[in-house]
């Protein structure tokens, strides 16, 4: 019999506790919403989480921040954005790792009646449309263009005639694809410019270094190579150090990490297209608070882009929106 008591009152103390850390999460903490990143190892999202919890905290909002360790671990992701949907989160915040892959889990979050703000990437229409699945806003740059000012300002650089290599992002990803198909349209100006090779390095810096150094065993003559994210662009810069031929090879980044705009003021990058992570994380954090108190938010908000150069590398104005 004391031990069946006992059992009892720990088990009355246990659902008293977890009522107790329930009720604090509504009155201290505010709105649980939830921001779930393609990983925590990237300074872009390291930047996007900044952005994100001082937000939070202007505005008393209980933010939780979860991110799968690599960028393309997809069912990660997954199953981190069904594990929120059931702990009933205001609202999520997502950064997809698949355009397409994403859209289970938006419907799910759909019918559980929480709403879903995209940020950075964009999920695949097609399929959310065939899926009948609904996103509240998307938030982010307009990769499409920024791709395009990395081409123009290649093709200025080389006056229109050269060789090119392009490090692409994962394969059927809308941000990457974006990029690489603005870069593409701006050289279709300059019928004298070749790309010679285009192949993904999956976002990584260690890929971007293997498959640049491989790019350039076999076109020892490329003149420029555009990478679609700055760590792939980082990993280039150290092929070429490796073949000692740094400042000899035009290479433009994106994404403007401070390791970037540090190589660029050194001179061994020559630009990259900021689109400002920070803007993107509290923008996401407030518009989604703006839900949680039934106000109305707008379906795309847009977070500026810009071309940084040596001349503006050493800037901190980009921080700032």
């Amino acid at each position: 019999m004391k031990i069946a008591l006992t059992l009892i009152l720990l088990g009355l103390l246990s659902i008293a506790f977890i009522s107790c850390q329930r009720g604090n999460d509504r009155t201290s903490g505010g709105p649980r919403i939830a921001l779930v990143m393609k990983t925590a190892n990237n300074p872009f999202f390291i930047e996007m989480q900044k952005g994100a919890e001082a937000a939070a905290k202007k505005l008393g909002v209980n933010l939780i921040v979860q991110a799968a360790e690599r960028e393309v671990d997809v069912e990660k992701q997954m199953q981190i954005v069904e594990n929120l949907i059931q702990a009933e989160v205001a609202a999520l915040c997502i950064t997809p790792s698949g355009s397409r892959e994403i859209v289970p889990v938006i419907e799910k979050a759909n019918r559980a009646g929480i709403p879903v703000l995209i940020v950075d990437t964009r999920v695949d229409a097609k399929a959310l449309s065939d899926s009948n699945g609904k996103i509240t806003t998307f938030i982010g740059s307009d990769n499409y263009e920024g791709g395009k000012i990395a081409g123009d300002y290649i093709v200025k650089r080389l006056g229109g005639r050269g060789k090119v290599a392009v490090l692409e992002g994962i394969p059927g990803h809308e941000t990457g694809d974006s990029r690489v198909r603005g870069f593409r349209d701006a050289l279709k100006t300059a019928p004298g410019i070749e790309i010679v090779a285009s192949q993904t390095a999956n976002w990584e810096r260690d890929q971007g270094f293997n498959v640049f150094q491989n790019i350039f065993q076999s076109h020892p003559d490329v003149q420029a190579v555009f990478a679609c994210s700055d760590l792939m662009a980082l990993g280039a810069v150290e092929a070429i150090a490796a073949a000692k031929k740094t400042g000899q090879i035009i290479v433009v980044g994106f994404d403007a990490l401070a390791e970037a705009r540090e190589a660029i003021q050194r001179g061994s990058m020559d630009a990259t297209v900021a689109q400002f992570p920070s803007t993107m994380g509290e923008l996401a954090v407030e518009n989604a608070y703006r839900l949680t108190k039934g106000e109305p938010i707008k379906e795309e908000i847009a977070v500026p882009i810009q071309l940084i150069t040596k001349e503006g590398a050493g800037s901190t104005a980009a921080n700032k929106y």
